[in-house]
Protein backbone atom coordinates (compact mmCIF):
# COMPACT_ATOMS: atom_id res chain seq x y z
CA UNK A 1 0.00 0.00 0.00
CA UNK A 2 1.63 3.34 -1.19
CA UNK A 3 -0.09 6.26 0.75
CA UNK A 4 -0.25 9.91 -0.59
CA UNK A 5 2.04 12.51 -0.75
CA UNK A 6 1.98 15.00 2.63
CA UNK A 7 2.34 18.37 2.18
CA UNK A 8 6.13 19.41 2.55
CA UNK A 9 5.23 21.76 5.82
CA UNK A 10 3.63 18.69 7.26
CA UNK A 11 6.87 17.13 6.82
CA UNK A 12 8.86 20.02 8.57
CA UNK A 13 6.62 19.65 11.39
CA UNK A 14 7.25 16.06 11.89
CA UNK A 15 11.04 17.03 12.12
CA UNK A 16 10.75 19.11 14.80
CA UNK A 17 8.08 17.15 17.27
CA UNK A 18 6.70 14.14 17.92
CA UNK A 19 2.66 14.39 16.83
CA UNK A 20 1.02 14.30 20.23
CA UNK A 21 -2.12 16.28 20.23
CA UNK A 22 -2.46 16.57 23.92
CA UNK A 23 1.15 17.01 25.19
CA UNK A 24 0.95 20.41 25.92
CA UNK A 25 3.12 20.14 28.83
CA UNK A 26 5.57 19.15 26.77
CA UNK A 27 5.21 21.54 24.09
CA UNK A 28 5.13 23.74 26.94
CA UNK A 29 8.46 22.62 28.30
CA UNK A 30 10.04 22.97 25.00
CA UNK A 31 9.22 26.90 24.72
CA UNK A 32 10.96 26.95 27.70
CA UNK A 33 14.15 25.76 27.12
CA UNK A 34 14.11 27.79 23.82
CA UNK A 35 13.74 30.71 25.44
CA UNK A 36 16.30 29.70 28.17
CA UNK A 37 19.13 29.08 25.17
CA UNK A 38 17.63 32.13 23.35
CA UNK A 39 18.81 34.27 26.97
CA UNK A 40 22.11 32.75 26.83
CA UNK A 41 23.16 32.68 23.32
CA UNK A 42 22.00 36.06 22.11
CA UNK A 43 21.27 38.20 24.90
CA UNK A 44 24.44 36.90 27.59
CA UNK A 45 26.59 36.02 24.52
CA UNK A 46 25.63 37.27 20.79
CA UNK A 47 24.28 41.01 21.56
CA UNK A 48 27.62 41.65 23.75
CA UNK A 49 30.04 41.12 21.23
CA UNK A 50 28.08 42.94 18.71
CA UNK A 51 28.85 45.74 20.78
CA UNK A 52 32.30 45.31 20.80
CA UNK A 53 32.17 44.00 24.70
CA UNK A 54 32.78 40.44 26.16
CA UNK A 55 29.94 38.10 27.34
CA UNK A 56 28.13 38.84 30.26
CA UNK A 57 29.22 35.22 32.06
CA UNK A 58 29.70 37.14 35.11
CA UNK A 59 27.43 36.85 38.19
CA UNK A 60 26.71 40.62 38.50
CA UNK A 61 25.84 41.02 34.70
CA UNK A 62 23.61 37.90 35.11
CA UNK A 63 21.50 39.40 38.12
CA UNK A 64 21.18 42.08 35.90
CA UNK A 65 19.48 39.85 33.13
CA UNK A 66 17.45 38.31 35.55
CA UNK A 67 14.09 40.14 34.72
CA UNK A 68 15.05 39.43 31.02
CA UNK A 69 15.90 35.83 31.31
CA UNK A 70 11.89 35.79 32.96
CA UNK A 71 10.48 37.59 30.21
CA UNK A 72 12.41 35.31 27.77
CA UNK A 73 11.27 31.89 30.19
CA UNK A 74 7.45 33.35 29.91
CA UNK A 75 7.31 34.02 26.04
CA UNK A 76 9.27 30.86 25.33
CA UNK A 77 6.63 28.74 26.87
CA UNK A 78 4.16 30.44 26.22
CA UNK A 79 5.25 30.93 22.42
CA UNK A 80 6.05 26.77 22.29
CA UNK A 81 2.41 26.02 23.79
CA UNK A 82 0.67 28.25 20.88
CA UNK A 83 2.78 26.92 17.95
CA UNK A 84 2.07 23.61 19.43
CA UNK A 85 -1.62 23.99 19.21
CA UNK A 86 -1.61 25.25 15.99
CA UNK A 87 1.19 22.72 14.40
CA UNK A 88 -1.82 20.36 15.59
CA UNK A 89 -4.41 21.76 14.23
CA UNK A 90 -2.67 21.93 10.94
CA UNK A 91 -1.68 19.04 10.73
CA UNK A 92 -5.30 16.95 11.73
CA UNK A 93 -7.05 19.78 8.90
CA UNK A 94 -4.23 18.62 6.48
CA UNK A 95 -5.77 14.74 7.20
CA UNK A 96 -9.26 16.31 6.56
CA UNK A 97 -11.02 15.48 9.93
CA UNK A 98 -11.56 17.58 12.30
CA UNK A 99 -8.81 17.61 15.11
CA UNK A 100 -8.30 14.11 16.91
CA UNK A 101 -10.78 12.66 14.74
CA UNK A 102 -10.09 9.79 12.00
CA UNK A 103 -10.27 10.23 8.09
CA UNK A 104 -12.55 7.95 6.86
CA UNK A 105 -11.15 8.39 3.43
CA UNK A 106 -8.08 7.09 4.37
CA UNK A 107 -7.70 2.62 5.77
CA UNK A 108 -5.51 2.46 8.86
CA UNK A 109 -2.09 1.24 8.12
CA UNK A 110 -1.13 -1.07 10.82
CA UNK A 111 1.96 -1.50 12.26
CA UNK A 112 2.48 -4.61 14.68
CA UNK A 113 5.54 -4.57 16.72
CA UNK A 114 6.32 -7.64 18.52
CA UNK A 115 8.38 -6.85 21.69
CA UNK A 116 8.91 -3.91 24.39
CA UNK A 117 12.71 -3.77 24.40
CA UNK A 118 14.98 -1.01 23.07
CA UNK A 119 14.44 -2.17 19.82
CA UNK A 120 10.61 -2.15 19.54
CA UNK A 121 10.15 0.75 21.78
CA UNK A 122 12.82 2.86 19.51
CA UNK A 123 10.78 1.81 16.09
CA UNK A 124 7.26 2.64 17.73
CA UNK A 125 8.99 6.19 19.33
CA UNK A 126 10.18 6.97 15.65
CA UNK A 127 7.12 5.94 13.97
CA UNK A 128 5.26 8.42 16.46
CA UNK A 129 7.86 11.08 14.92
CA UNK A 130 7.25 10.63 11.66
CA UNK A 131 3.37 9.87 12.39
CA UNK A 132 2.47 13.41 10.47
CA UNK A 133 4.35 11.89 6.76
CA UNK A 134 1.39 9.11 6.94
CA UNK A 135 -1.49 10.09 9.07
CA UNK A 136 -3.23 7.14 8.79
CA UNK A 137 -0.53 5.06 10.22
CA UNK A 138 -1.70 2.90 13.99
CA UNK A 139 1.07 1.27 15.51
CA UNK A 140 0.57 -1.71 18.65
CA UNK A 141 3.10 -3.11 20.67
CA UNK A 142 2.84 -6.83 21.59
CA UNK A 143 4.78 -7.72 24.82
CA UNK A 144 4.88 -9.67 27.82
CA UNK A 145 5.99 -6.64 30.24
CA UNK A 146 4.88 -3.32 30.09
CA UNK A 147 8.23 -1.29 30.84
CA UNK A 148 11.00 -0.77 28.92
CA UNK A 149 14.25 -2.02 31.44
CA UNK A 150 17.31 -0.64 31.11
CA UNK A 151 19.35 -3.77 30.94
CA UNK A 152 22.97 -2.59 31.52
CA UNK A 153 22.05 -1.23 35.13
CA UNK A 154 20.22 -5.18 36.23
CA UNK A 155 23.25 -5.80 37.82
CA UNK A 156 23.19 -2.41 40.10
CA UNK A 157 19.44 -3.80 41.32
CA UNK A 158 20.58 -6.77 41.84
CA UNK A 159 23.42 -5.67 44.39
CA UNK A 160 20.70 -3.46 45.70
CA UNK A 161 22.96 0.04 44.59
CA UNK A 162 19.39 0.96 42.87
CA UNK A 163 15.86 0.52 43.26
CA UNK A 164 14.25 -1.55 40.71
CA UNK A 165 11.35 0.19 39.45
CA UNK A 166 14.03 3.04 38.78
CA UNK A 167 15.76 1.20 35.50
CA UNK A 168 12.88 0.80 33.99
CA UNK A 169 9.71 2.99 32.29
CA UNK A 170 6.30 2.38 31.20
CA UNK A 171 5.81 1.43 27.58
CA UNK A 172 2.68 3.10 27.40
CA UNK A 173 4.25 6.31 28.56
CA UNK A 174 7.24 6.43 26.46
CA UNK A 175 4.97 5.83 23.87
CA UNK A 176 1.84 7.80 23.87
CA UNK A 177 0.49 7.19 20.23
CA UNK A 178 0.88 4.26 20.20
CA UNK A 179 -2.11 1.27 21.53
CA UNK A 180 -0.22 -1.32 23.89
CA UNK A 181 -1.12 -5.12 24.43
CA UNK A 182 0.43 -7.14 27.53
CA UNK A 183 0.14 -10.59 26.24
CA UNK A 184 2.34 -13.19 24.90
CA UNK A 185 2.77 -14.39 21.37
CA UNK A 186 1.26 -17.74 20.61
CA UNK A 187 1.74 -17.57 16.74
CA UNK A 188 1.86 -15.20 13.83
CA UNK A 189 -0.15 -16.41 10.73
CA UNK A 190 1.60 -14.96 7.75
CA UNK A 191 -0.62 -16.04 5.05
CA UNK A 192 -3.37 -14.18 6.55
CA UNK A 193 -1.11 -11.39 8.52
CA UNK A 194 -2.57 -12.03 11.97
CA UNK A 195 -0.58 -12.51 15.84
CA UNK A 196 -2.39 -14.61 17.58
CA UNK A 197 -2.24 -13.14 21.30
CA UNK A 198 -3.24 -14.69 24.81
CA UNK A 199 -3.84 -11.92 27.68
CA UNK A 200 -2.64 -13.03 30.88
CA UNK A 201 -4.77 -15.23 32.62
CA UNK A 202 -7.26 -15.42 29.18
CA UNK A 203 -8.41 -18.84 28.35
CA UNK A 204 -8.43 -18.29 25.00
CA UNK A 205 -6.30 -16.60 22.07
CA UNK A 206 -7.25 -13.09 20.08
CA UNK A 207 -6.57 -12.85 16.55
CA UNK A 208 -4.92 -8.75 15.74
CA UNK A 209 -4.33 -8.07 11.79
CA UNK A 210 -1.07 -6.42 10.72
CA UNK A 211 -0.20 -4.71 7.57
CA UNK A 212 3.46 -4.21 8.79
CA UNK A 213 4.79 -6.60 11.26
CA UNK A 214 8.21 -5.70 13.25
CA UNK A 215 9.86 -8.27 15.03
CA UNK A 216 11.59 -7.46 17.97
CA UNK A 217 11.51 -10.15 19.90
CA UNK A 218 15.25 -9.75 21.43
CA UNK A 219 16.95 -13.08 22.84
CA UNK A 220 16.48 -15.52 25.58
CA UNK A 221 18.99 -17.34 28.17
CA UNK A 222 20.91 -20.21 25.77
CA UNK A 223 21.07 -22.85 28.31
CA UNK A 224 22.13 -25.44 26.23
CA UNK A 225 20.00 -28.05 26.97
CA UNK A 226 22.37 -28.79 29.91
CA UNK A 227 21.13 -30.97 32.50
CA UNK A 228 19.77 -29.23 35.10
CA UNK A 229 20.75 -26.01 34.44
CA UNK A 230 17.88 -24.37 33.81
CA UNK A 231 16.18 -25.48 36.65
CA UNK A 232 19.59 -24.45 39.23
CA UNK A 233 20.34 -20.91 38.49
CA UNK A 234 19.63 -17.37 38.01
CA UNK A 235 19.98 -15.45 34.88
CA UNK A 236 19.54 -12.30 34.75
CA UNK A 237 17.20 -10.61 32.61
CA UNK A 238 14.44 -9.27 33.88
CA UNK A 239 13.69 -7.14 37.31
CA UNK A 240 12.04 -10.08 38.17
CA UNK A 241 15.39 -11.89 37.88
CA UNK A 242 17.10 -9.19 40.08
CA UNK A 243 14.91 -9.22 42.75
CA UNK A 244 15.39 -13.11 43.13
CA UNK A 245 19.62 -13.52 42.51
CA UNK A 246 18.77 -10.33 45.54
CA UNK A 247 17.14 -12.39 47.80
CA UNK A 248 18.69 -15.35 46.91
CA UNK A 249 21.82 -14.30 47.75
CA UNK A 250 21.11 -12.62 51.16
CA UNK A 251 19.10 -16.38 51.67
CA UNK A 252 22.56 -18.04 51.87
CA UNK A 253 24.26 -15.48 54.09
CA UNK A 254 21.27 -16.00 56.28
CA UNK A 255 21.75 -19.47 56.46
CA UNK A 256 25.25 -20.14 56.76
CA UNK A 257 24.99 -17.87 59.34
CA UNK A 258 23.35 -20.57 61.20
CA UNK A 259 25.31 -23.84 59.63
CA UNK A 260 27.72 -25.68 62.15
CA UNK A 261 28.76 -27.58 59.30
CA UNK A 262 32.19 -25.90 57.49
CA UNK A 263 31.29 -27.87 54.09
CA UNK A 264 27.85 -26.82 54.36
CA UNK A 265 28.58 -23.13 54.92
CA UNK A 266 31.49 -23.03 52.50
CA UNK A 267 28.78 -24.64 49.80
CA UNK A 268 26.24 -21.71 51.37
CA UNK A 269 28.80 -19.01 50.84
CA UNK A 270 30.11 -20.36 47.08
CA UNK A 271 28.91 -17.70 44.40
CA UNK A 272 29.20 -18.80 40.82
CA UNK A 273 28.98 -17.05 37.70
CA UNK A 274 29.27 -18.77 34.53
CA UNK A 275 30.21 -16.45 31.68
CA UNK A 276 32.79 -13.98 31.58
CA UNK A 277 31.75 -11.59 29.03
CA UNK A 278 30.50 -7.99 29.82
CA UNK A 279 27.49 -9.15 31.93
CA UNK A 280 29.07 -11.79 33.79
CA UNK A 281 31.96 -9.67 34.75
CA UNK A 282 29.02 -6.93 36.28
CA UNK A 283 27.22 -9.43 37.83
CA UNK A 284 30.29 -11.05 39.45
CA UNK A 285 31.63 -7.31 40.41
CA UNK A 286 28.04 -6.96 41.68
CA UNK A 287 27.83 -10.22 43.83
CA UNK A 288 31.04 -8.93 45.19
CA UNK A 289 29.82 -5.84 46.06
CA UNK A 290 26.82 -6.92 47.84
CA UNK A 291 28.16 -9.57 49.92
CA UNK A 292 31.08 -7.54 51.56
CA UNK A 293 29.20 -4.43 51.82
CA UNK A 294 26.25 -6.46 54.18
CA UNK A 295 28.87 -9.23 55.63
CA UNK A 296 29.08 -6.98 58.91
CA UNK A 297 25.63 -8.06 59.75
CA UNK A 298 26.88 -11.68 59.80
CA UNK A 299 29.60 -11.68 62.55
CA UNK A 300 30.13 -15.30 62.50
CA UNK A 301 30.92 -15.64 58.52
CA UNK A 302 34.82 -14.61 58.05
CA UNK A 303 35.90 -13.53 54.96
CA UNK A 304 38.25 -16.52 54.26
CA UNK A 305 34.59 -18.66 54.22
CA UNK A 306 33.52 -16.04 51.26
CA UNK A 307 34.54 -17.45 47.64
CA UNK A 308 33.19 -16.16 44.07
CA UNK A 309 34.13 -18.17 41.27
CA UNK A 310 33.71 -16.99 37.29
CA UNK A 311 33.37 -19.73 34.72
CA UNK A 312 34.52 -18.92 31.26
CA UNK A 313 34.67 -21.57 28.26
CA UNK A 314 37.47 -19.04 26.82
CA UNK A 315 41.27 -17.83 27.52
CA UNK A 316 40.82 -14.63 28.70
CA UNK A 317 37.41 -12.77 30.34
CA UNK A 318 35.83 -9.97 28.45
CA UNK A 319 36.40 -11.87 24.74
CA UNK A 320 34.93 -8.90 22.94
CA UNK A 321 37.49 -6.09 24.31
CA UNK A 322 41.21 -5.26 23.96
CA UNK A 323 43.62 -8.07 25.71
CA UNK A 324 44.77 -4.94 28.06
CA UNK A 325 40.98 -4.00 29.47
CA UNK A 326 40.17 -7.99 30.19
CA UNK A 327 43.38 -8.11 31.51
CA UNK A 328 42.39 -4.76 34.19
CA UNK A 329 39.29 -6.32 34.74
CA UNK A 330 40.70 -9.52 35.96
CA UNK A 331 43.63 -8.28 37.59
CA UNK A 332 40.92 -6.02 39.84
CA UNK A 333 38.09 -8.73 40.57
CA UNK A 334 41.38 -11.22 41.80
CA UNK A 335 42.35 -8.82 44.18
CA UNK A 336 38.88 -8.57 45.47
CA UNK A 337 38.88 -12.47 45.83
CA UNK A 338 36.95 -13.89 42.59
CA UNK A 339 38.44 -16.73 41.51
CA UNK A 340 38.59 -17.29 37.30
CA UNK A 341 38.21 -21.15 36.12
CA UNK A 342 39.26 -20.32 32.10
CA UNK A 343 38.68 -22.78 29.21
CA UNK A 344 36.24 -24.70 31.55
CA UNK A 345 32.76 -24.98 30.60
CA UNK A 346 29.39 -26.12 33.02
CA UNK A 347 28.50 -29.28 31.85
CA UNK A 348 25.77 -29.69 34.52
CA UNK A 349 24.14 -28.46 37.26
CA UNK A 350 22.21 -29.66 40.47
CA UNK A 351 20.51 -27.68 43.69
CA UNK A 352 24.08 -27.68 45.30
CA UNK A 353 27.00 -28.28 43.13
CA UNK A 354 27.65 -27.53 39.18
CA UNK A 355 29.70 -30.15 37.05
CA UNK A 356 32.94 -28.49 35.24
CA UNK A 357 34.01 -29.98 31.75
CA UNK A 358 37.58 -30.31 33.59
CA UNK A 359 35.48 -33.26 35.67
CA UNK A 360 35.66 -31.81 38.78
CA UNK A 361 32.48 -30.76 41.30
CA UNK A 362 32.24 -27.63 42.30
CA UNK A 363 29.81 -27.19 45.96
CA UNK A 364 27.60 -24.40 45.28
CA UNK A 365 24.22 -22.91 45.84
CA UNK A 366 24.58 -20.10 43.65
CA UNK A 367 24.79 -20.33 39.82
CA UNK A 368 23.83 -17.24 37.91
CA UNK A 369 23.81 -18.06 33.99
CA UNK A 370 25.45 -15.28 32.26
CA UNK A 371 27.10 -17.79 29.07
CA UNK A 372 24.95 -16.99 26.48
CA UNK A 373 21.68 -16.14 24.46
CA UNK A 374 19.95 -17.16 21.57
CA UNK A 375 16.75 -15.58 19.67
CA UNK A 376 13.34 -15.48 20.96
CA UNK A 377 11.84 -19.55 20.35
CA UNK A 378 8.46 -18.01 18.77
CA UNK A 379 10.56 -17.40 15.32
CA UNK A 380 11.10 -21.41 14.45
CA UNK A 381 7.67 -21.39 14.06
CA UNK A 382 7.82 -18.62 11.33
CA UNK A 383 8.40 -19.18 7.67
CA UNK A 384 11.25 -17.26 6.97
CA UNK A 385 15.09 -17.86 6.43
CA UNK A 386 17.34 -18.27 9.89
CA UNK A 387 20.77 -18.51 10.55
CA UNK A 388 22.36 -20.84 12.55
CA UNK A 389 21.70 -19.78 16.07
CA UNK A 390 17.72 -19.26 14.71
CA UNK A 391 17.81 -15.76 14.04
CA UNK A 392 15.56 -14.54 11.15
CA UNK A 393 17.75 -13.12 8.42
CA UNK A 394 17.15 -9.58 7.44
CA UNK A 395 18.76 -7.42 4.35
CA UNK A 396 19.88 -4.20 5.29
CA UNK A 397 17.24 -2.04 4.61
CA UNK A 398 15.84 -4.31 8.06
CA UNK A 399 13.01 -5.86 6.11
CA UNK A 400 13.31 -9.21 6.21
CA UNK A 401 14.34 -11.82 3.59
CA UNK A 402 12.01 -13.13 1.06
CA UNK A 403 9.23 -10.26 2.38
CA UNK A 404 7.83 -7.30 1.63
CA UNK A 405 5.98 -6.06 5.21
CA UNK A 406 7.93 -8.24 8.04
CA UNK A 407 10.69 -6.45 9.28
CA UNK A 408 13.05 -7.16 12.19
CA UNK A 409 15.48 -5.52 14.32
CA UNK A 410 17.76 -6.39 17.45
CA UNK A 411 18.78 -10.00 19.10
CA UNK A 412 16.41 -11.53 17.10
CA UNK A 413 17.58 -11.02 13.77
CA UNK A 414 20.56 -11.40 11.55
CA UNK A 415 21.32 -7.77 10.03
CA UNK A 416 24.19 -6.75 7.23
CA UNK A 417 26.16 -3.94 8.16
CA UNK A 418 26.80 -1.84 5.29
CA UNK A 419 29.89 0.09 6.90
CA UNK A 420 31.49 -3.17 7.85
CA UNK A 421 31.21 -5.01 4.81
CA UNK A 422 28.12 -6.61 5.38
CA UNK A 423 29.03 -8.43 8.16
CA UNK A 424 26.49 -9.33 10.98
CA UNK A 425 25.66 -6.66 13.52
CA UNK A 426 26.80 -7.33 17.02
CA UNK A 427 23.61 -8.00 19.25
CA UNK A 428 24.35 -5.09 21.48
CA UNK A 429 21.73 -2.13 22.29
CA UNK A 430 23.25 0.20 20.65
CA UNK A 431 23.40 -1.57 17.46
CA UNK A 432 19.16 -2.50 18.31
CA UNK A 433 18.49 1.34 18.87
CA UNK A 434 20.33 2.50 15.67
CA UNK A 435 18.36 -0.12 13.52
CA UNK A 436 15.01 0.80 14.76
CA UNK A 437 15.57 4.31 13.69
CA UNK A 438 16.89 3.14 10.09
CA UNK A 439 14.05 0.38 10.32
CA UNK A 440 10.86 3.07 10.92
CA UNK A 441 13.08 5.63 8.46
CA UNK A 442 12.58 2.69 5.62
CA UNK A 443 9.06 1.93 6.87
CA UNK A 444 7.72 4.89 6.19
CA UNK A 445 9.63 5.22 2.30
CA UNK A 446 8.09 1.67 1.54
CA UNK A 447 4.82 3.60 2.46
CA UNK A 448 5.88 6.38 0.30
CA UNK A 449 7.25 4.45 -2.31
CA UNK A 450 10.50 5.43 -1.98
CA UNK A 451 13.49 3.24 -1.68
CA UNK A 452 14.70 2.48 1.36
CA UNK A 453 18.47 3.13 3.07
CA UNK A 454 20.91 0.11 3.87
CA UNK A 455 21.89 0.33 7.76
CA UNK A 456 25.19 1.85 8.50
CA UNK A 457 26.12 2.36 11.74
CA UNK A 458 29.90 1.83 13.74
CA UNK A 459 30.11 0.74 16.99
CA UNK A 460 30.78 3.58 19.58
CA UNK A 461 32.10 1.40 21.90
CA UNK A 462 31.84 -0.77 25.49
CA UNK A 463 31.78 -0.45 28.73
CA UNK A 464 31.62 -2.79 31.92
CA UNK A 465 31.94 -2.14 35.57
CA UNK A 466 34.29 -4.39 37.75
CA UNK A 467 33.09 -3.30 41.20
CA UNK A 468 34.43 -0.75 43.74
CA UNK A 469 34.11 2.24 42.01
CA UNK A 470 36.90 0.36 38.69
CA UNK A 471 35.39 -0.09 35.22
CA UNK A 472 36.61 -0.67 31.86
CA UNK A 473 36.11 1.12 29.02
CA UNK A 474 36.63 1.16 24.91
CA UNK A 475 35.46 4.61 23.54
CA UNK A 476 36.28 4.27 19.56
CA UNK A 477 39.77 2.76 20.07
CA UNK A 478 40.33 4.63 23.22
CA UNK A 479 41.03 2.68 25.93
CA UNK A 480 40.06 3.68 30.15
CA UNK A 481 40.32 2.01 32.98
CA UNK A 482 39.76 2.83 36.70
CA UNK A 483 37.68 5.38 38.38
CA UNK A 484 37.48 7.63 35.06
CA UNK A 485 35.77 4.90 33.49
CA UNK A 486 33.92 3.88 35.97
CA UNK A 487 32.52 7.70 35.80
CA UNK A 488 32.06 7.45 32.61
CA UNK A 489 30.32 4.35 32.29
CA UNK A 490 27.88 6.17 34.86
CA UNK A 491 27.49 9.08 32.91
CA UNK A 492 26.50 7.47 29.96
CA UNK A 493 24.20 4.91 30.83
CA UNK A 494 23.29 7.81 33.15
CA UNK A 495 22.28 9.84 29.76
CA UNK A 496 21.10 6.82 27.91
CA UNK A 497 17.98 6.26 30.88
CA UNK A 498 14.65 6.75 28.84
CA UNK A 499 13.40 10.24 31.20
CA UNK A 500 14.06 12.49 33.21
CA UNK A 501 12.47 10.97 35.76
CA UNK A 502 14.36 8.16 36.02
CA UNK A 503 17.41 9.91 35.63
CA UNK A 504 16.81 11.98 38.66
CA UNK A 505 15.81 9.09 40.26
CA UNK A 506 18.69 6.79 39.20
CA UNK A 507 21.06 9.88 40.46
CA UNK A 508 19.57 10.04 43.82
CA UNK A 509 19.84 6.58 44.98
CA UNK A 510 23.71 7.02 43.54
CA UNK A 511 24.01 10.19 45.81
CA UNK A 512 22.97 8.64 48.75
CA UNK A 513 24.41 5.11 48.45
CA UNK A 514 27.76 5.96 49.62
CA UNK A 515 25.88 7.02 53.51
CA UNK A 516 23.66 4.21 53.86
CA UNK A 517 24.01 0.45 54.08
CA UNK A 518 22.53 -1.90 51.38
CA UNK A 519 19.28 -3.07 52.81
CA UNK A 520 19.21 -6.59 53.66
CA UNK A 521 15.56 -6.92 54.13
CA UNK A 522 14.00 -10.42 52.38
CA UNK A 523 11.11 -9.14 49.89
CA UNK A 524 10.59 -12.97 48.90
CA UNK A 525 9.68 -15.94 51.20
CA UNK A 526 11.01 -18.38 48.55
CA UNK A 527 13.91 -16.47 47.12
CA UNK A 528 15.39 -19.64 44.49
CA UNK A 529 15.51 -19.18 40.98
CA UNK A 530 12.69 -18.67 39.60
CA UNK A 531 12.95 -22.25 37.03
CA UNK A 532 13.21 -24.07 40.57
CA UNK A 533 10.54 -23.25 41.50
CA UNK A 534 8.21 -23.63 38.13
CA UNK A 535 9.66 -27.59 38.39
CA UNK A 536 8.49 -27.69 41.72
CA UNK A 537 5.00 -25.91 40.87
CA UNK A 538 4.72 -26.89 37.09
CA UNK A 539 1.89 -24.43 34.88
CA UNK A 540 -1.60 -25.85 33.73
CA UNK A 541 -0.10 -24.87 30.41
CA UNK A 542 3.23 -25.25 28.37
CA UNK A 543 5.82 -22.72 28.91
CA UNK A 544 4.73 -19.05 27.97
CA UNK A 545 6.44 -17.36 25.16
CA UNK A 546 8.61 -14.35 26.19
CA UNK A 547 8.11 -11.10 23.66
Amino acid sequence: MVVPPVPRQSRLLALLFRYRPRSHARALTAGLCLGLLWWFAVSLTLMPLLDGRRPAWGMATVGEQLPKLLALALLGSLAGLLFHEAAVRHLDAGRGAPPGAPDPARPPIRVVVLGGGFGGVTVARRLERLLPRVPSLEVVIVSQSNALLFTPMLAEVASRSLEPNHVGVSVRAACPSTRFRLAEVERVDTAAQLVHLRARGATSTEALPYDHLVLALGAVPNYLNLPGVRANSVPLKTISDAITLRNHVIARLEHADVQQDPRERRRELTFVVAGGGFAGVEIMAGLCDLVRSVRRYFPSLTEDETQFVLVHGRDRILPETNPELGDYARRKLGDRGVHFLLDTRVESATADAIALSTGKQLPTRTLVWAAGNRPAPVLATLPFERNHAGAVVADASLRVVGTTNVWAVGDCAEIPDASNHGWPCPPTAQHAVRQARTLADNLVRALEGRRPTPFRFRTVGFLATVGHHRAVADIRGMRFSGVLAWLMWRGIYLSKLPGIEKRVRVLIDWAISPFFARDIALTSTDPTPRAARSARHPARRGPSQIV
